[in-house]
């Protein structure tokens, strides 16, 4: 079976997009979905509604696997096909289940008794199985093996009379994390759960309003940036929203004062040219990286300058705030690119035969001998998950004949599975589990000079506006938010 080298990181579950009011609203959707790319590599796809002369809508679709450019290559699809002023799309990476299933490609969407309905999702649902289990024994026929289209169900399965009445009641009886956009005859709607685990911005071009998981989807679009849609809102945008200067917010029965947002969406996930939760992602990676240096600082022992490099991409920015630290605390330091990504590596290799792992790492990565030979070597790395990349990366670094090599983290060690859309592997896989936290152990495995993660405590001092009880930290303390079903089974079901 082909083996997908990108899977050595945790991935977030999607990236979502929603328009309205825009004649381009296919095109901006698209641009959008670009630069949501990182939120998901195995799927894409955009609706659109459209309305003849007879004010007869129409759903308009297109769907496929690979990336945002691969789905949509023909260009002319965006304005001959997905027609009309409104718009959602969707990044897929599945957290659970069969990623290979064409069927669980988003938006998903159904013709019911109001007409269209549409919807994407960036989540993972807690209570999925259960309301399956009660929609099936009710007749309910699912066409997908993806949490995602239990929501859809619930919508159009509602005997309310209107769609705001409908998902709301929907959305009261689902739990865990949850952003969507939603696309019906009667407008775009966006919501947040309760708990605002994912992050999810409203902006305005022009007349027409956006909505997507980040803001640079917002900046490659000149989306001008508004809010963040809050915990437990659901908000409503139609021609009266752009008329009246403002769409219509409405508060789901379940909100709640707290919130508990996905502390790795700044350590890993999100890109760092974006805004989330109120605050840049890349000044809170270049804080990570000078607490990271404030507490545990290398320096080299003939007085020679430390080589802080990272582990491209998403530690590039930690790395600078550790490598600025430590000269500001008067140890010579250069952040240096030691490391080579390649981008062109396709989606797949096979790699037969028991070199595989580290075949994956070369592919992956080159080392830049000249800058690290005989140098003290920092590596930053936003976290650990099973340890056998880093193990080979740590290697791949060792073959340039560095002095030594020190490895610092900027989060803590991942103990425990996520429940609410970060693909981790079961608890049994996790490197900090199977050593029951001892980052000594860790070491060894990596053969190391020096390892140092960092405490939750230390990782959220860099989000110091915020409340520390703000933040889901269960990856790394189990302390979980909303029931979960421990039983989860990741290959049942794909979101």
């Amino acid at each position: 079976m082909p083996y997908n080298i990108l899977e050595t990181k945790p991935k977030s579950y999607c990236g979502i997009f929603g328009i309205f009011g825009s004649e381009s609203a296919s095109i901006d959707t698209y641009y959008g979905l670009h630069a949501l790319q990182h939120r998901g590599q195995e799927a894409s796809g955009i609706v659109t509604i459209s309305s003849d002369e007879n004010s007869k809508n129409t759903l308009n679709v297109v769907r496929g696997e690979g990336l945002v450019s691969e789905v949509f290559g023909d260009f002319n699809i965006l304005s001959d096909t997905l027609k009309g002023n409104m718009a959602i799309g969707h990044n897929r990476y599945s957290t659970t289940g069969s990623s290979n299933s064409r069927r669980n490609i988003q938006p998903f969407y159904v013709n019911y008794r109001l007409g269209n309905l549409a919807l994407a999702h960036n989540g993972n649902l807690t209570n999925e199985k259960k309301i399956r289990k009660e929609l099936v024994n009710e007749g309910a026929i699912f066409q997908t093996s993806s949490d995602t289209e239990v929501i859809l169900h619930l919508i159009a399965r509602s005997r309310l009379e209107n769609p705001v009445d409908q998902i709301i009641e929907a959305l009261n009886q689902i739990e865990g994390a949850y952003c969507l956009v939603i696309l019906t005859d009667h407008g775009l709607f966006a919501a947040r759960d309760p708990l605002g685990f994912r992050p999810l911005a409203l902006g305005k071009k022009g007349d027409s309003y956006v909505v997507a998981s980040e803001t640079c989807a917002f900046d490659i679009n000149k989306v001008e940036y508004l809010r963040e849609i809050k915990p437990g809102e659901l908000i409503h945008i139609n021609s009266d929203a752009i008329a009246n200067g403002s769409p219509k917010s409405y508060s789901l029965k379940d909100t709640v004062s707290i919130k508990k947002q996905c502390i790795f969406e700044y350590i890993y996930f999100s890109r760092p040219d974006s805004k989330i939760f109120g605050h840049n992602v890349d000044k809170v990676r270049r804080r990570l990286g000078k607490i990271l240096a404030k507490n545990y600082p290398v320096s080299d022992p003939d007085g020679d300058k430390v080589v802080v490099i990272s582990v491209p991409d998403s530690s590039n920015t930690a790395a600078l705030g550790y490598a600025s630290e430590l000269k500001k605390n008067g140890i010579s330091a250069k952040f240096e690119l030691g490391l080579i990504r390649s981008h062109y590596i396709g989606r797949t290799f096979i790699v037969p035969g028991q070199k595989k792992r580290e075949m994956d790492v070369r592919i992956k990565f080159n080392i830049v001998k000249g800058v690290l030979e005989n140098k003290t070597v920092v590596i930053i790395d936003d976290s650990i998950v099973r340890g056998t990349t880093s193990k080979q990366l740590i290697k791949l670094v060792r073959e340039a004949n560095p002095k030594s090599i020190h490895m610092r983290i900027s989060s803590p060690p991942i103990m425990y599975p996520c429940f609410y859309g970060m693909d981790f592997p079961s608890h049994q896989e996790l490197i900090a589990n199977q050593v029951n936290g001892e980052i000594e152990k860790i070491r060894e495995f990596l053969r190391v000079d020096s390892l140092n993660y960092m405490t939750t405590g230390e990782m959220l001092q860099a989000i110091h506006e915020e409340q520390p009880d703000d933040f889901c930290t269960a990856c790394f303390a189990g302390n979980y938010p909303t029931n979960v079903d421990f039983t989860f089974n990741k290959t049942a079901y794909d979101s």
